[in-house]
């Protein structure tokens, strides 16, 4: 028999998820879900765990297919750049999506602790994202969200892109993607959402990219004036400011990115010609996980909540 003391010294089991994940810190709350960091009892594996509750979800349609949308893309999408969804799960309560765990936080925390980047380290930050952006484009996903809170850096260094719950994906991967909802954060999105008219998603993703390349390199957006309709006007003429720090092919790209008429604006196979974004870049190796999004199903826990 243990002694009040001796029990005082045992250290406190974690609570489990799913029968198999000690459930750790939280690291971040939603409207409708919690997402925590969590660790394999057998294998010791880390993991990130987004519990999302039903009953919040299911009044809301939206959020319903926010939910169902993430849980598809991520199943179709398997890239070193991009956030590995390992499992689904439910339970009567809750949904379980366990992802994979990034530890070095996003890249506006990075931005706002250390300032602006070096040309080359937002180089093969920017490398990484257009890299991972041309490889959801070919299997027809538009993130249609990209901005620094949604690129997480891990260990080593490497951007994570993330978040794809507002993301679009085309039923013809050929066709052009043409979309009409509007989506995004505000200072990150093209011109052509403000015209609230059919805009071509790819095309879009690309501006959005230039936003976090200046702002990779300048520490600030290109877009940011407290006043929305200023904004708006800016992000529609696409008048912006470069640095005098920038060089002059860095300036160049973003010139060609920040073009109002999006015909005009230069394509992702165009970026990855130009010799700014050629230098001292790899390549990597690329395949699929899944290639239909009919194949998605819930594994239910025995006993789970």
């Amino acid at each position: 028999m243990h002694t009040y003391d001796e029990k005082k010294k045992q250290p406190q089991q974690r609570p489990l998820l799913l029968n198999r994940y000690e459930k750790g810190e939280l690291l971040g709350v939603g409207n409708f879900a919690c997402v925590y960091h969590a660790r394999h009892i057998s294998t010791g594996d880390e993991v990130a765990i987004k519990v999302v509750e039903k009953s919040k979800i299911f009044k809301s349609e939206l959020s319903k297919e926010h939910i169902e949308r993430e849980i598809a893309v991520l199943y179709r999408l398997r890239h070193p750049n991009i956030v590995r969804l390992f499992e689904v799960m439910a339970s009567k309560t809750k949904i379980y999506i366990v992802m994979e765990y990034v530890r070095g936080g996003d890249l506006l925390h990075k931005l706002s602790t250390d300032g602006a980047l070096s040309e080359a380290v937002g180089r093969k930050f920017f490398q990484q994202l257009i890299s991972a952006v041309k490889f959801c484009h070919a299997r027809g996903v538009y993130h249609r969200d990209i901005k620094l809170e949604n690129l997480l850096v891990d260990e080593k260094g490497d951007l994570k892109l993330s978040d794809f719950g507002l993301s679009a994906v085309a039923e013809q991967k050929r066709a052009a993607a043409l979309f009409s909802t509007m989506c995004g954060t505000p200072a990150y999105v093209a011109p052509e959402l403000l015209a609230h008219r059919a805009y071509d998603a790819a095309r879009a993703d690309v501006w959005s990219c230039g936003v976090v390349l200046f702002g990779l390199q300048a520490g600030y957006l290109p877009f940011r004036d407290i006043n929305g309709k200023a904004m708006g006007h800016r992000i529609r003429k696409g008048e912006v400011r470069y640095p005098k720090s920038f060089s002059s092919d860095l300036t160049g790209l973003l010139r060609r990115i920040f073009v109002p008429d999006p015909t005009k604006r230069i394509t992702i196979s165009e970026i990855m010609e130009t010799s700014w974004f050629r230098k001292d870049f790899r390549e990597v190796k690329l395949y699929d996980r899944c290639s239909s999004l009919d194949n998605i199903e819930y594994e239910h826990t025995p006993g789970g909540s």
